[in-house]
């Protein structure tokens, strides 16, 4: 099962996705809250996928987005919405982002977006 990496501000939904994902078999390698903790987090475990939350204090997920891609071209990149931010996951698709989720999202919508990506 690929690793990932879970990226939001919010510390219950960052432990939300988390137990969805480990109850399905994924590695949860780290956790960031905001995107500059995402960028540093990602070259440290260099996860399979991360989970990238849009709208984040410091740095939003597009900017961290955009330096994880520069970074490693490869990276996958899951972004995951609130209602109303279709233009933000526009620019995120246009940034590099492979899949994304809107909140709020059932767990089999996060499980099925991962396992889809990662066997790209």
């Amino acid at each position: 099962m690929p690793t990932v990496l879970i990226v939001d501000d919010a510390a219950f939904m960052r432990l939300s996705i988390k137990t969805m994902l480990e109850r399905n078999g994924f590695e949860i390698v780290g956790e960031a809250q905001n995107g500059k903790e995402a960028v540093e987090k990602y070259i440290q475990y260099q996860p399979d996928v991360v989970t990238m939350d849009i709208t984040m204090p410091e740095m939003s997920g597009i900017e961290a987005l955009r330096i994880i891609k520069q970074h490693d071209n490869k990276a996958k990149v899951v972004m995951v919405s609130a209602m109303g931010q279709e233009c933000l996951v526009k620019e995120a698709i246009i940034n590099g982002a492979a899949s994304f989720i809107v909140k709020p999202f059932k767990e089999e919508d996060i499980v099925q977006s991962i396992k889809k990506i990662s066997e790209i």
